[in-house]
């Protein structure tokens, strides 16, 4: 293993029925190393694209989980479940007739409203801490789960077949929407309840399943995007000279005026990826040093 990178990124392509956690764990072992951790957890009865750090980029994990995600999933109408999803216990079900009356047209009308800005009510088994205890974990104790609605952003929805009491979609959104959430409203909205049976994750910012890999795949050839390809793909990058890289070495402001708005991956002239730097008040300023 000593040929690898001393640092990068590992995306996996998470097989379903398996927590996050426990890929972690499995790519600690083929790494290793115990210095892995992941962009955001997947579900276990979800698959799909689960970016994992080795080494120093564990330190870009918490930058990476404020990008973009995109999922596909299947909506199943009519049955209500304590998790918003396949994995919960049946709580009701709709009225067939009610069910039966459903139309097309109708189902795709509903699922624009959740398009756009909108202020999402969780699913009660999600990892948000109540008063510091996960509320899943308080589902699980029998307590009675009430989260707060919480800004998100769906940049779109587009629906790929209605057949009833099935709705299969792809979802492209901001980080913290929950898919299982906008199957339970658009369920509530029709009238007839509904649940999530299943999601993939086909990308989180600029890793899609294309370059994703399954764990048997890793197990026979380790793959890992070096750190600096990784910044790259993420972050606008700025390219330094060698002064201005010497500066950031010591963590030091910068008399640059960066391009966009939000963190920038900078570089040294060999390409060596230095630091995150953000903009403000005219110059730019170090959000994450990684080189000493």
């Amino acid at each position: 293993m000593s040929s690898l990178p001393p640092a990068g990124m590992v995306v996996v392509d998470k097989p379903g029925e398996m927590t996050s956690h426990g890929v972690v764990a499995r790519v600690r072992r083929l790494a290793g190393t115990r210095k892995v951790g992941h962009a955001g957890t997947l579900d276990p009865m979800a698959t799909g694209v689960l970016v994992l750090g080795v080494g120093r980029a564990t330190r870009l994990l918490g930058h990476l989980m404020l990008t973009e995600k995109a999922y596909d999933a299947t909506i199943l109408l009519g049955t209500v479940t304590t998790t918003d999803d396949a994995e919960g216990e049946v709580v009701r079900t709709a009225d067939p007739e009610a069910l039966a009356g459903l139309e097309e047209a109708r189902v795709r009308i509903a699922l624009e409203q959740f398009v756009g800005d909108i202020l999402q009510v969780p699913t009660a088994v999600s990892a948000i801490k109540v008063d510091g205890k996960r509320a899943y974990a308080r589902v699980r104790d029998g307590e009675q789960v009430e989260l707060k609605a919480r800004p998100v952003t769906v940049h779109e929805i587009v629906v790929h077949d209605v057949a009833l009491p099935e709705v299969r979609i792809s979802v492209r959104c901001s980080s913290g929407t929950y898919i299982r959430a906008i199957a339970r409203d658009l369920g509530e909205a029709l009238g007839v309840g509904g649940h999530l049976t299943a999601l993939r994750r086909t990308a989180v910012g600029a890793f899609d399943l294309d370059s994703a890999h399954t764990l048997d795949e890793l197990a026979e050839t380790f793959t890992l995007v070096p750190i600096a390809e990784a910044a790259r793909a993420t972050f606008p990058a700025v390219d330094l000279d060698e002064e201005q890289a010497a500066q950031v070495r010591f963590g030091r402001p910068l008399d640059l005026t960066l391009p966009g708005e939000g963190e920038h991956a900078v570089f040294a002239p060999d390409g060596e990826f230095l630091a995150l730097y953000a903009a403000s008040a005219g110059i730019a300023k170090p959000v994450a040093v990684f080189v000493g």
